[in-house]
């Protein structure tokens, strides 16, 4: 039993997909990283909540609330 030789084709697209894997990968391990290396600086972090804190206020300007 003798086995077709793989098409031309189906070489080139397996070369996209593993381009494509490795730039997948690449995106992952960058986000990943930024991730980690904000979650470890250790700097305090507050999330906007659309609540009105004077803490956040930057340069002594007023906050402006409801």
């Amino acid at each position: 039993m003798s086995f077709r030789t793989t098409h031309e084709l189906h070489q080139r697209r397996a070369g996209r997909n593993i381009g494509l894997a490795l730039v997948l990968l690449g995106f992952i391990a960058i986000v990943f990283g930024l991730t980690v290396v904000k979650v470890t600086s250790g700097d305090p972090m507050q999330a906007f909540d659309h609540a009105p804190r004077p803490e956040m206020a930057q340069d002594g300007s007023p906050v402006q609330g409801d």
